[in-house]
């Protein structure tokens, strides 16, 4: 079955799914930002069969989230790194962490941990803030349509 395109759609959310939407393409990023550059260290890592592997990284290299430079070690390969777009993602692989923290684990079981370099604390819950620094809950907020966005 083809996949829909949501390239089109008004709805922000709807747009960077079409570009960031499967789970491989946020494993891959989440590797990424964590050091691996390598196909074969993604392919490892992820365990994600090579053909899959190469639609994303070239939809993700596309997209200017990954580019391709010369191997850091002068070889023959060449290295994905994060660009500024992929950098921007950091927030909401976060936030899907702390929502996995909370609900995708049963009491007691054990996961990896997120933690501050500086102190090795775990990261405090991310907030949503209004402009005057409020924290606001979902009931807060609202979607206008595009003829009234900002």
């Amino acid at each position: 079955m083809k996949r829909k395109s949501l390239q089109g759609d008004v709805c922000p959310i709807a747009r960077t799914l079409d570009v960031i939407g499967d789970w491989w393409s946020l494993l891959i990023i989440r590797d990424a930002l964590m050091g691996a550059r390598r196909f074969s260290q993604f392919q490892k890592n992820l365990g994600v069969a090579k053909n899959i592997l190469t639609t994303r990284l070239r939809t993700l290299v596309t997209q200017g989230i990954l580019e391709m430079k010369p191997a850091s070690d002068g070889g023959a390969y060449q290295d994905y790194v994060p660009t500024d777009k992929a950098r921007a993602l950091f927030p909401v692989l976060v936030a899907l962490r702390q929502w996995g923290e909370e609900y995708a684990f049963t009491p007691g079981e054990k996961f990896s941990a997120l933690v501050d370099r500086q102190d090795g604390q775990p990261l405090g819950k991310l907030q949503i803030r209004a402009h005057d620094g409020r924290i606001l809950e979902q009931a807060e907020t609202k979607v206008l349509p595009p003829a009234s966005a900002l």
